[in-house]
């Protein structure tokens, strides 16, 4: 079975090669847990395979993402790395070449929409929506939401591109049922210590480590130590 890496090599070796392709994946995970750099990471390496990437950040601006970004070694203003800023942001300036913008909080359909025109002119392979959590809002009915979010899996599915949504840990339910894995980023304090762990906790259509690793942020991106547990004393 073809898979394409993640970007993440101990994340990697837990989904034995990485990613399924066109696919939705969703990453959950409380703040701080590194869902960001985790879906740079992922979309960085696309670039690095010569892929169009598409980020779309409902959070933070691309701005100060890209700040953020350059620290950790990621160089968000390379041809191939596009972006939608649809932050809750009133101004909006140029940031790097490919990046447009769409209003936040019109409709979760419009902006969906917009990602599938992008996807479908620009043939991207990977895309990366951080955090659903935020379209969520503009939803107020349960099932208009689900009804809008199972037709746009469908659609980014027929144009090939593998995706990659980020979430909360108390609110992704639905998501979890609807999308092809779920990748989770848990952090614990223990004696007055953070220890971080990721479990995959779902991966159709192939095995999988169901173990909880250990990973940490480093100084370049996530690091996931797949030959060793999670231990709580």
């Amino acid at each position: 079975m073809e898979k394409i890496p993640t970007g993440i090599k101990g994340l990697d070796e837990m989904l034995g090669g990485g990613l399924i392709p066109g696919r939705t994946y969703l990453v959950k995970g409380g703040p701080g847990a590194g869902k960001t750099t985790f879906a740079i990471q992922f979309l960085m390496e696309g670039v690095r395979n010569g892929e169009n990437v598409l980020y779309v950040t409902l959070e933070e601006p691309l701005e100060t993402l890209k700040e953020d970004m350059a620290k950790l070694g990621f160089d968000l203003g390379i041809p191939k790395f596009h972006g939608i800023d649809a932050t809750p942001v009133t101004e909006r300036k140029h940031l790097f070449a490919g990046a447009f913008y769409e209003e936040f909080g019109e409709s979760f359909e419009r902006l969906t929409g917009a990602i599938q025109e992008k996807v479908e002119l620009e043939r991207y392979l990977r895309v990366a929506i951080d955090p659903l959590t935020m379209l969520k809002l503009t939803v107020k009915n349960e099932l208009e939401y689900r009804k809008t979010f199972i037709g746009f899996l469908k659609s980014l599915s027929k144009l090939g591109a593998t995706v990659v949504i980020t979430s909360d840990l108390r609110t992704s339910d639905i998501e979890e049922y609807l999308t092809s894995g779920v990748i989770e980023l848990r952090t614990i304090e223990a004696g007055g210590k953070i220890l971080r762990g990721i479990l995959v906790k779902k991966f159709r259509g192939s095995p999988f480590d169901e173990h909880i690793r250990p990973y940490r942020i480093t100084d370049r991106g996530i690091e996931v130590y797949h030959t060793e547990n999670l231990f709580i004393e």
